[in-house]
């Protein structure tokens, strides 16, 4: 059986994820990209996992300097996430951070949360890699989730659901 690219992509598209920008430093030149395929992988010990597009110029480059921070983007913060999901050009004009005590991966200001971490492992994952990095450090900020849903981002509504699960 195939499956229909368009129809997996739409199928997918209905997950609601949060939105990260994934940072280092690589020979001490910030680098960064988008990326909403990420997930806490392990309490014991600390792991996340993300996933690269094996098309990613950035990628590489984070791979290189072994250690990398993801940025968990707070709802104000969609602006961040737009200058980030672009090729080329100096994605950190204009934004504010600061370096992390382990390896000095850029730690965006205003971020939800961030989690800095090094490789652990890289596995090939098709048009992907599957990246999961060992947590060395991480912080919390404030603020609500960006969203991505169906191709454009959102918010949390007010209240959640109910108490019935609707």
């Amino acid at each position: 059986m195939t499956v229909d690219t368009a129809a997996f992509k739409e199928a997918m598209g209905r997950f609601a994820t949060g939105v990260t920008v994934v940072t280092a430093l690589e020979e001490g030149t910030p680098v960064g990209f988008t990326c909403q395929s990420f997930v806490s992988l392990s309490l014991e010990p600390p792991l996340v996992a993300l996933a690269p597009a094996k098309s990613s110029t950035s990628w590489p480059r984070i791979a290189r300097a072994g250690s990398f921070c993801v940025n968990i983007l707070s709802e104000a913060q969609a602006d961040v996430c737009r200058a980030f999901a672009v090729s080329g050009g100096d994605k950190f004009a204009g934004i504010a951070w600061r370096g992390a005590d382990r390896g000095g991966a850029p730690i965006i200001d205003r971020s939800l949360a961030w989690v800095n971490c090094e490789v652990e492992l890289i596995h090939d994952a098709g048009d992907h890699e599957l990246v999961i990095g060992r947590v060395l450090e991480l912080g919390l900020g404030d603020g609500s989730p960006l969203l991505y849903y169906k191709s454009a981002f959102g918010g949390l509504t007010a209240g959640g659901p109910d108490q019935d699960g609707k």
